[in-house]
């Protein structure tokens, strides 16, 4: 997408504000970095993860994450800059680690299953992933609702549907199926339906299935 990410080996290499959602890639390979730069950051995204499921993005600070990963908050900051290029970084790391399951990883979500198969099974995935991230998610689309829809993120799992839906019935419009099959993974309603409507994943999963289903009823 030609965003600029923070450094390897060096302080964040500035960039304008933006939507957290502008800034999710789409696939690709994170650049290279030596071995004990990957462990510290393999650490660090995991302690911020461990924080944001537990107590929210909000909770989020450089000293906790330092604490939590027990690295120092100096090698923290120089790695990330701020909170928000923190969680910018994780919502990367997540996004990177869904692309590469659903586009090279073991059947039925990766490749080698039947179209309708690897759909099914993309769409369970979705769910734990929107759910797993959705205080972060929903945070980046208050911010900025529209946003989703152009991000790299989006983008890339629009074009991954599309390409499902082409091949199990090649006379729909994929495209816009394509859209109106991810509409229920807007992070609001994610939110809603499970915290405030207490749905499991696996109930979430059931109803993206039944919702399917209609279509032959």
């Amino acid at each position: 997408m030609g965003t600029k990410k923070p450094q390897a080996d060096g302080g964040p290499t500035p960039r304008p504000p933006a939507p957290l959602l502008s800034l999710l890639p789409t696939a690709g390979a994170p650049a290279p970095e030596r071995a004990d730069a990957a462990r510290n950051r393999r650490r660090i995204l995991d302690a911020a993860a461990r924080i944001v499921a537990d107590s929210g993005p909000e909770a989020v600070t450089m000293n906790q994450v330092a604490h939590a990963s027990g690295i120092g908050v100096g090698t923290v900051y120089r790695r990330f800059g701020d909170v928000s290029q923190l969680l910018w970084a994780l919502l990367d790391d997540r996004e990177r680690q869904f692309q590469e399951a659903y586009l090279s990883g073991p059947p039925p979500l990766g490749p080698g299953a039947p179209a309708a198969e690897r759909l099914d099974a993309f769409l369970d995935a979705l769910v734990d992933r929107v759910v797993e991230q959705r205080a972060i998610l929903l945070a980046a689309q208050t911010a900025a609702p529209s946003a989703r829809y152009t991000s790299g993120a989006y983008l890339a799992t629009h074009a991954h549907v599309t390409m499902l839906v082409t091949q199990s019935r090649p006379t729909a419009n994929a495209p816009l199926l394509a859209h109106l099959l991810l509409a229920p993974f807007s992070p609001s309603l994610m939110h809603h339906l499970s915290q405030e409507q207490r749905l499991s994943a696996e109930e979430l999963k059931t109803g993206v299935r039944e919702l399917l289903s209609l279509r032959s009823a």
